[in-house]
């Protein structure tokens, strides 16, 4: 029988020894496997298979109706905060719109549907397990009756665009099975009778060939063609399912479409299959080897023990109170298996369920550009991964015209304005909510995403061609909606700091009153974008005048303001007052996730920043949720807080980590850990998230900066991270041993001679080569062959 060890290690295979359980919602459990564009989720059931599948371009349509113009009523939203009446200003913009009949609804993800398969079992299984191979992207499921052994295995093809399942077993027994397609479980959806729920479903089979579709609420059709080839074995005769006995293997090819007219579709997609080898070890290594050039681009290595473990007995360790190495590697490995799986050139960007979700009602599964979507991709560029953020930004390029329009009739402006949740179908202002309407920041934040990708590449066809028109609009909408202010600093009004409600108005938990005055998010987004953008212009070389425009707007931004206890204000504005009791930490962005202060280019404002997030530690741990501790992991990282980082992801893994692994929202199961709610969204970005902070960790960047090992735990004593990709093009890989005082680096540009600042951790003692003063930086000149560097470490105290 096929063995899913050939092209791994054990650090790279999550093993589970039962099946998804989760009563209602077994998708949450199941093991899932994608290629970008369809996902399929394995329960595991012996008896009673469930296979999810989705389709990224299948989304319940959401309603679009045309929006008015609103732009009219700003300045009386502004009279009215700089008369201090901010909470009658907080609905004026909304009210507006509900009254000019303005009620949009925004789209959601919709699951394609459900492969069922029965296989008999004539005595009771033994030694049943699960397992998800990362590094191939295949789910395999084993057991035993009696002598014989039966294994079900199945990858999603990012060679072939296809589902492809292989049924096998060996020994006596013989090997019986049921399969029909239907409907994704109805009761899946938190708010019963709310949810939109397919109609006109239809299954039949023709031979060798199972057919399915239903309708969506647009009047499309979406379904799936599965050809079905089998080894010896009597064919029932049931129209409407495939069911055989006595066979040795089945092999299911399944393709999807999300729309069009079902038998269309269903005949396009059957001369498909017909042309497809059905060959399941030729499909698997074609799949393979593109899926794992993605994947092994970079490593992570602790030398851990026990790696073989199941994930639950890993949990089990993690629930003690620290998250063993094993479980560490696999975490970080597991972020950038679901990010591969769920993104690829061409396609949508992953949400926070990736290509998985089977709630008809999916909590914030849209894409969230006040953080979520950010999360998500923060680790791809350090990571190596750098043609997965194509995604993001043909996303973003294909509702341009919508952003513009948010832009001229929400305020008047040029430019684009992207709110905090979209849908591929539309980029108009679908959420009714102040915070959401008041916060413009989310252009400029994505606009870091295009300039961080050009900083990571060097590619410089993509600055002129796509980063730059980008950010130009997203500084046009600055231009137009910043106002002077009398002392000759812009002022940004109506302003929200995500998703916080200063002190003074605050009311306790579950109290919301946003609308205010230059939060420091506003201009900490404004000053990198224009920064960028004026850098840009000047690398390729163009527009002098246009560059020296954005310039003298920096002039204009205020400074930072600091508050008497020493932290930097959330808002820069005398009638707000800090409120710490808030998970969110958006005013500490020029730290995290921008690079704009550092501990070597302005030491006492960076101690600000790191003074206003540790004040955030006020709110406790049941405040805190699976993103904003993956959040707080990075922050700590960038503070060169390596235990504390690690703290954060161990709280994390004992608190919002399912036995697959996925992250929720919160904990479900009243630990103490988490904010209280009624449900317990999947969040894949706390998955993204602890990626991306392992990867802070063990490298920082700026332009021919790097920071080596600026946040390494004690805890870790021995391991190896790389190539992590550093802005400024440059690979690194590292390896450390405190054991034996030594670090290992080797660095190559991908982008041309350049000289680099290596910053070194206050560890070493010593680097080869090079002259070396504690606490000095080293110059190191780069060209494309590796450069090998050795740092001695000073011994373990």
């Amino acid at each position: 029988m096929h063995s899913d060890h050939r092209n791994t290690d054990q650090k790279h295979i999550l093993t589970m020894r039962y099946p998804a359980a989760w009563w209602r919602s077994q998708w949450r459990e199941a093991m899932p496997s994608g290629n970008g564009c369809i996902g399929a989720s394995v329960y595991g059931g012996v008896y009673e298979e469930t296979i999810l599948l989705n389709h990224e371009l299948l989304w319940r349509k959401g309603s679009t109706p045309e929006l008015p113009d609103v732009s009219a009523i700003l300045p009386e939203v502004r009279r009215l905060l700089a008369e201090g009446e901010a909470e009658e200003a907080d609905g004026v913009l909304v009210k507006c719109l509900r009254t000019s009949g303005y009620e949009p609804k925004i789209a959601s993800p919709l699951p394609l549907g459900d492969l069922k398969i029965y296989m008999p079992q004539h005595s009771a299984f033994r030694s049943y397990e699960r397992r998800l191979n990362m590094a191939t992207g295949e789910v395999t499921v084993r057991w035993t009756v009696g002598e014989t052994a039966y294994e079900r295995s199945l990858f999603v093809s990012r060679t072939d665009d296809s589902v492809v399942l292989a049924i096998r077993k060996q020994g006596p027994l013989a090997l019986e099975a049921t399969m029909t397609f239907q409907p994704h479980n109805p009761e899946d959806t938190r708010r019963p009778g709310t949810a939109y729920i397919p109609e006109a479903p239809e299954s039949k089979r023709d031979g060798h060939y199972l057919y399915y579709a239903a309708r969506n609420n647009d009047g499309s059709d979406f379904g799936a063609v599965a050809r079905i080839v089998n080894r010896s074995g009597t064919l029932g005769a049931n129209e409407r399912e495939y069911s055989i006995k006595d066979a040795e293997s089945l092999l299911v090819i399944i393709r999807l479409f999300p729309s069009g007219k079902r038998e269309e579709q269903w005949e396009r997609l059957t001369f498909e299959l017909r042309d497809l080898a059905a060959d399941y070890e030729m499909l698997l290594a074609r799949h393979a080897s593109e899926h794992g050039r993605l994947f092994h681009a970079s490593s992570f290595d602790l030398r851990a023990q026990g790696r073989e473990r199941s994930n639950e007995e890993l949990l089990m360790e993690a629930y003690r109170g620290e998250v063993p190495d094993a479980l560490m590697e696999k975490m970080w490995a597991y972020g950038r298996y679901l990010l591969i799986s769920a993104s690829r050139e061409k396609g949508q960007p992953c949400h926070l369920y990736g290509l998985w979700a089977g709630d008809y009602d999916a909590v914030w599964a849209f894409h969230m550009v006040n953080e979520n979507l950010q999360m998500m991709y923060w680790q791809a560029l350090s990571g190596n991964m750098s043609g997965l953020m194509l995604a993001v930004f043909d996303y973003m390029d294909s509702l341009m015209d919508d952003f513009r329009t948010n832009a001229r009739l929400l305020y008047g402006c040029r430019g684009i304005y992207i709110p905090a949740p979209t849908a591929p179908d539309s980029g108009l202002l679908k959420h009714l909510q102040p915070h959401i309407v008041h916060w413009t920041g989310g252009a400029g934040w994505v606009s870091q995403l295009y300039y961080d990708y050009y900083l990571h590449t060097g590619d410089i066809a993509f600055l002129r061609e796509r980063a730059i028109p980008f950010m130009r609009e997203a500084a046009w909408f600055y231009r137009d909606f910043f106002i002077l202010g009398e002392n000759g600093f812009f002022v940004s009004s109506p302003s929200n700091s995500p998703e916080n409600t200063p002190g003074n108005y605050w009311k306790g938990p579950g109290h919301s009153m946003g609308t205010t005055v230059n939060a420091t998010m506003d201009f900490a987004i404004a000053k990198e974008l224009m920064r960028n953008l004026a850098d840009g212009l000047r690398a390729i070389g163009e527009s002098e005048e246009e560059e020296n425009q954005w310039r003298a707007m920096l002039e204009r931004i205020p400074p930072y303001q600091i508050n008497e206890d020493g932290a930097v204000r959330e808002w820069m504005h005398p009638d707000y007052d800090d409120n710490y009791h808030h998970r969110h930490q958006s005013h500490a962005y020029p730290v995290f996730p921008g690079i704009e202060v550092t501990r070597q280019n302005d030491p006492a404002l960076f101690d600000a920043f790191v003074q206003a997030i540790r004040k955030r530690l006020v709110i406790g741990l049941k405040e805190q949720s699976g993103w904003s501790l993956a959040h707080m992991a990075n922050n700590y990282a960038r503070m060169g807080e390596g235990d504390l980082a690690l703290e954060c992801l161990d709280i994390l893994g004992r608190s919002c980590v399912m036995n697959n692994l996925m992250t929720l929202h919160n904990d479900w199961r009243g630990m103490g850990i988490g904010v209280d709610m009624d449900w317990a969204p999947v969040q894949l970005d706390a998955n993204m998230g602890w990626t991306a902070a392992v990867q802070e960790m063990l490298l920082f960047s700026v332009p021919g900066e790097l920071h080596l090992l600026p946040a390494l735990p004690t805890r870790w004593i021995r391991g190896s991270v790389g190539p992590l990709l550093a802005r400024g093009g440059v690979q690194c890989e590292l390896s450390w041993d405190r054991e034996e005082q030594m670090v290992d680096v080797t660095l190559r540009t991908c982008s041309g001679r350049q000289a680099v600042r290596l910053i070194l951790p206050d560890m070493v003692a010593r680097i080869q080569e090079f002259e070396f003063r504690p606490g000095q930086p080293v110059n190191v000149k780069l060209d494309e062959r590796p450069r090998r560097l050795r740092l001695e470490l000073k011994p373990l105290s």
